[in-house]
């Protein structure tokens, strides 16, 4: 949303948008999305300064100027590029530019006719976007995102001043630089703050990642059944309609499924042959010493792949272990990553026998449901095969 919208108000009074700033660099602070607090820090700017259009670039680590927020009401045009599957769009940070001239020199550039500046100024505006879109560019508010250790992180570009029921476009009056300079430098820290917390999270899903494998390359198998058991379980729980973000939980809780397995002595977990029904007893310890490795972390993840661990070799009619639960009393975290892992095991080649089709494997979950398995998580499961068909061919050993 931006100014000249309806639903937008107008902030006239000055003293009034510093107490507006406050709000929003206290919004921004809290904000840990990276791709949700970039669009926000670009609305917020075009909120305090009317303008209609806008562009938030990131610097990158090798010194170039990328795409990440593009925003423009007269298009009817926003979208967010950081964190999307496309390929990203830099350019190189040139003097001879106005964004380029911004990250240069860490000043602000206020012009009020892009297309009047004098060739004496030694930068020019690129007027590529206005005549592949028929869009005009006049005013301009270039602003550099600077940190308090002044390293610049960004630059905020804020394109034509459109007062409510106004035609005309005006200049960025002066004040309107403070503000969104003010604007930038909160933003620029609560960047550097969310791209800690996502390396934080990225190290502390790296470090659960490497210590599920361990207990998978133990058992002969590779580090690929941990990615296809986690992918699996992510594609179901999206078709189950969970939130985003128990997705994203389940997707790494799920690789800890057979953790237990570290507990279990080689002498059982490598023989190639059947194991013995004293052997195979101490095996199907697995869950709960996994469930025990897991125990006493108050992280909800954690919580959530002891859940697993211990209920993801339980069966719907109760004949499953270590705690022979029945149906519903199955948590549904433990139904999914059931039918994950048992389709993976069915699916892949291992040491004592050869690999299922996934036709195979498929009709196995069929036969099985109401017995071995949910029948909502099999129905889930189906729902999202052509997924699951690509998440197996990704990731084949």
């Amino acid at each position: 949303m931006a100014c000249n919208r309806s639903d937008v108000p107008i902030e006239s009074d000055l003293s009034e948008k510093f107490r507006r700033l406050v709000e929003v660099g206290l919004a921004l602070t809290s904000e840990r999305n990276v791709p949700v607090l970039l669009g926000r820090i670009l609305l917020e700017a075009r909120r305090f300064t009317c303008a209609e259009a806008g562009t938030l670039y990131l610097v990158t680590p090798d010194g170039k100027l990328q795409f990440s927020v593009v925003q423009n009401d007269r298009l009817g045009h926003s979208e967010v590029l950081v964190g999307n599957d496309s390929r990203p769009i830099t350019i190189e940070v040139l003097p001879t530019s106005i964004a380029g001239r911004v990250t240069a020199t860490g000043m602000a550039l206020n012009i009020p006719d892009v297309y009047a500046l004098p060739d004496s100024c030694g930068f020019q505006f690129d007027s590529s976007f206005d005549l592949k879109t028929g869009f005009h560019s006049q005013s301009m508010l270039v602003v550099p995102m600077k940190t308090p250790e002044g390293g610049i992180v960004g630059v905020i570009q804020l394109i034509n001043v459109r007062h409510p029921g106004a035609e005309e476009v005006t200049a960025f009056p002066k004040e309107h630089e403070e503000l969104v300079l003010c604007l930038a430098s909160q933003a620029a820290v609560a960047l550097s703050n969310a791209n800690l917390t996502r390396d934080l999270q990225l190290a502390y899903s790296e470090a659960i990642k490497r210590l599920a494998r361990a207990a998978e390359f133990r058992d002969q198998d590779t580090g690929e059944h941990i990615e296809r058991v986690s992918q699996y379980a992510a594609a179901i729980a999206e078709a189950l309609e969970f939130p985003p973000a128990d997705v994203s939980k389940i997707l790494l809780a799920s690789t800890l499924h057979d953790i237990g397995k570290l507990a279990i002595p080689d002498s059982i977990l490598l023989k190639p042959g059947k194991l013995t029904d004293e052997e195979y007893a101490k095996m199907k310890l697995h869950p709960k010493l996994g469930a025990d490795i897991l125990a006493g972390s108050e992280n909800p993840m954690l919580h959530l792949a002891a859940e697993i661990a211990i209920s993801h070799h339980e069966k719907w009619d109760g004949s499953g272990y270590p705690r022979g639960l029945k149906g519903d009393e199955i948590p549904l975290a433990g139904q999914i990553c059931a039918v994950a892992d048992v389709f993976d095991a069915l699916s892949s080649v291992r040491c004592y026998k050869k690999a299922m089709s996934l036709e195979e494997a498929s009709e196995f979950l069929r036969k099985e449901t109401g017995r071995h398995f949910s029948p909502r998580v099999v129905d889930a499961f189906f729902g999202v095969m052509d997924k699951i068909s690509m998440i197996h061919s990704r990731f084949s050993a």
